[in-house]
């Protein structure tokens, strides 16, 4: 439903010693503009951001229990108030994290590295109703409704409670029981079996 563009060039580090990630599109983001990223090590949001820190090299310093942005800012808070930390992220955040640890006294850096746009379909590519519909943030939430009406027969199947909250009053949902790709496609499938009485 979404696709990513990089908006920037270089990626600055100073003044820091340790990285902030919320998405896996952000380590995939700053490998593309400079793998230098590596020397530091990494605060991750949930699993599959970790995984993608490790697979590309770098070091995850931390994750915290609960796999959303306010969790990993409290763990900062909490944690690594004393470390300077610059947050790779999005244009576009679910969470505020430096507004928020801006209220306890720490300064988060930020740098955005890169931005998301919806996808353009037709009308008759909207998922018949009955299907079951895996979101995995509240992008994915934003672009489906942008291009398809809510079916009240739908499922949704989500990625975590704040993309939970993106979804359309009334909606059929079940939050995988972890925050990850593999997770969700694995709760569709029960929700699916259900559906056709297997």
């Amino acid at each position: 439903m979404i696709a990513f563009a990089l908006i920037a060039e270089r990626i600055d580090y100073q003044g820091c010693d340790t990285l902030m990630f919320t998405s896996k599109q952000a380590v995939i983001s700053a490998e593309a503009i400079d793998p230098g990223w590596k020397a530091y090590p990494a605060l991750a949001v949930g699993p599959a951001t970790a995984r993608q820190i490790r697979e590309l090299g770098g070091e995850v310093l931390h994750q915290p229990s609960d796999f959303y942005g306010r969790e990993l800012a409290e763990d900062l808070r909490r944690l690594f108030s004393e470390r300077r930390v610059l947050y790779l992220r999005p244009r576009k955040v679910s969470f505020d994290s430096r507004g928020y640890l801006a209220s306890a006294g720490i300064e988060l850096k930020e740098q955005v590295l890169y931005e998301t746009s919806c996808r353009r379909y037709r009308p008759e590519d909207a998922p018949p109703p009955g299907s079951v519909i895996v979101f995995t943030s509240p992008s994915t939430i934003h672009c489906f409704l942008e291009n398809f009406p809510w079916d009240p027969n739908y499922t949704a199947v989500v990625i975590g409670r704040a993309t939970l909250e993106h979804l359309p009053k009334g909606a059929e949902t079940v939050i995988a029981r972890e925050a990850t790709i593999p997770a969700c496609i694995e709760a569709a499938k029960q929700v699916a079996a259900r559906g056709s009485g297997e």
